[in-house]
């Protein structure tokens, strides 16, 4: 067992440190208060390599794996959380394409990825099916060799500057989860309509909207898989993106702890600095607990992918644990800070409000608890990954 990274793994880590500090931090606070979308610090992560790392080397990407996704992901989340989910959000909807995709489909709409900046979206909440995606009721009807897409999606990360999306449909609407088929949709194919950015409590300059599609005409050859494997494929990507998720919390918690430890080195009460009172120096203290181990657990989910095992039950467990953490911690850097951390002139309440979406989106944190305690009822997971 070795828990160091390569040298490799450590040029990367301090690639997406450096830009980081250097090019998100500094912008972070005029974001958050317009809301606007940073593109061009999205087009300076693409150039620096630091986007749509997944892509195989045969369409001319990195080939780069989960761990590695991971590595770079807690070091832009540190930076800002809304940045680094709208320079990420391309992983997501790669997924489901990467797993299931024609050799066609990757050539046409993946490889060009990787000769010019673009972005992509993955569209499967609907204004009435989150957590329940079987529950979608986006249809998609077969009309010779083209299928006709009608419905609505909601809350679509980067919807207003994707090229495409990956849209998941009901091709049989009787048969559950097992008619559900997934397709790239070109952002601009008549009858696509993207709906007005949302206002939204954290994460403001991430472009989160809405998407109808109103009989927008695909080709079969846009279909990710066969038809009906749309759910599987969506859900096996999962896998592959909630250890990236997770990781972000751990990079938002470790920002709001770096923060109140340097406030409560530095401010006096009672005359002496308030990290020599035991109320406050455990309350960091278990700051740190919780990000050393959250890390821990979006490696070890990460790892087991890029290994070839099945990761469910780990990446849950990391998803909840690091959600749930860094909810808690943002919230005990505000109460470290005081009054000041209440105040908008101080960074913790916008870490406090980023923070809650990591209990909602890539799966609430009360499905990942059903997931994991699935698990447990059918005997597998608590004696550790079975190698």
């Amino acid at each position: 067992m070795d828990f160091a990274l390569s040298d490799d793994q450590k040029a990367l880590r301090d690639l997406a440190r450096d830009f980081s500090r250097n090019e998100i931090r500094p912008k972070a606070e005029h974001h958050d208060k317009t809301g606007e979308y940073p593109l061009q610090i999205l087009k300076k992560a693409w150039e620096i390599g630091l986007m749509n790392i997944h892509i195989p080397e045969q369409f001319n990407g990195a080939g780069m794996h989960e761990l590695d996704d991971v590595i770079i992901g807690e070091e832009l989340f540190w930076g800002c959380s809304a940045m680094a989910t709208a320079i990420l959000a391309n992983n997501l909807a790669l997924a489901p394409v990467l797993i299931g995709a024609s050799e066609e489909v990757l050539k046409k709409w993946v490889q060009p990825m990787t000769e010019q900046f673009q972005l992509c979206a993955y569209a499967v909440t609907e204004p009435g099916a989150g957590s329940d995606v079987a529950g979608i009721r986006t249809t998609a009807r077969k009309v010779g060799d083209e299928y006709i897409i009608n419905g609505s999606k909601m809350w679509i990360t980067n919807a207003g500057y994707a090229d495409w999306f990956f849209v998941l449909t009901k091709t049989d609407p009787a048969a559950g989860h097992k008619g559900i088929t997934g397709f790239i949709v070109s952002s601009k194919a008549p009858g696509v309509i993207v709906g007005k950015k949302e206002l939204n409590m954290g994460q403001k300059c991430s472009d989160t909207r809405g998407i109808t599609f109103e009989e927008v005409k695909v080709h079969k050859s846009q279909m990710i898989g066969k038809e009906g494997d749309g759910f599987k494929i969506a859900m096996g990507a999962f896998d592959h993106t909630r250890p990236g998720v997770a990781i972000g919390a751990v990079g938002v918690a470790r920002a709001a702890m770096e923060h109140a430890l340097e406030y409560a080195k530095t401010r006096s009460a009672f005359g002496k600095p308030i990290m020599e009172n035991q109320a406050i120096s455990f309350m960091i203290a278990e700051m740190a607990r919780d990000i050393e181990a959250g890390r821990l657990l979006c490696y070890q989910a990460a790892w087991l992918i890029d290994q070839g095992f099945r990761n469910t039950y780990q990446a849950s467990i990391a998803k909840v644990f690091c959600a749930d953490a860094c909810m808690r911690i943002t919230t005990d850097a505000v109460q470290v800070l005081g009054g000041y951390g209440f105040n908008s002139e101080y960074p913790v309440e916008k870490l406090m409000r980023d923070a809650k979406i990591f209990q909602i989106y890539e799966g609430t944190s009360q499905i990942q608890r059903l997931i994991i305690s699935r698990y447990l009822s059918e005997g597998k997971g608590i004696e550790g990954p079975n190698l």
